[in-house]
């Protein structure tokens, strides 16, 4: 049974995803989904999980092979007629909450980093750093032993912009901190 919320029917759990669904910034898995859904306690999980294969069998979004759901031409279409039908206060929250989902899969599309092994043991560390406008740093580091690669890749996910400072600081600086140091 529903909470005592704003949301009370299947037709408008489908209307809020949709309202979701076209507002991402790329296609999210079913646990994104159901928690910007549950901005409301007038959705429970059963009736989401139902109105979510519904809208994926009817067209209105997609479900890729990688579990992402977009949504579709014709999602949009209906969301856009139907979004007014959505409680003011449930949008608001809505919105809120997309702004942040948002800001998350920016940052994860504009940081990368991964690792791979060499044929002679060692591994190769690559990092990504990108802004709207594209690449800002784009580094390959070798690292000895892949719990390494590991914590490389990780910290730079962390604070990328940290680490392309401090490349900018040694690149920019005149040597006179490097040779009062020997």
């Amino acid at each position: 049974m529903a909470g005592r919320g704003f949301i009370h029917d299947k037709l408008e759990i489908k209307f809020l995803i949709l309202y979701i669904t076209a507002r991402v910034i790329e296609p999210i898995p079913f646990d994104t989904v159901l928690d910007l859904t549950m901005c409301d306690d007038g959705v429970d999980y059963f009736d989401f999980s139902e109105c979510l294969n519904d809208l994926v069998k009817t067209e209105h979004l997609t479900l890729s092979e990688d579990g992402l759901y977009a949504i579709t031409d014709k999602g949009l279409r209906n969301s856009r007629i139907c979004e007014s039908s959505l409680p003011y206060s449930v949008r608001l929250q809505c919105d809120k909450n997309l702004a942040t989902c948002n800001r998350k899969l920016r940052r994860k599309s504009q940081v990368r980093a991964s690792w791979e092994k060499r044929p002679n043991g060692t591994y190769t560390v690559s990092m990504a750093l990108d802004d709207d406008t594209g690449s800002i740093m784009d580094l390959k580091v070798m690292a000895v032993r892949e719990d390494m690669a590991v914590m490389l890749a990780e910290r730079f996910r962390k604070t990328p912009e940290k680490l392309y400072s401090e490349i900018m600081n040694v690149l920019l600086s005149d040597g006179q901190d490097m040779k009062s140091e020997k």
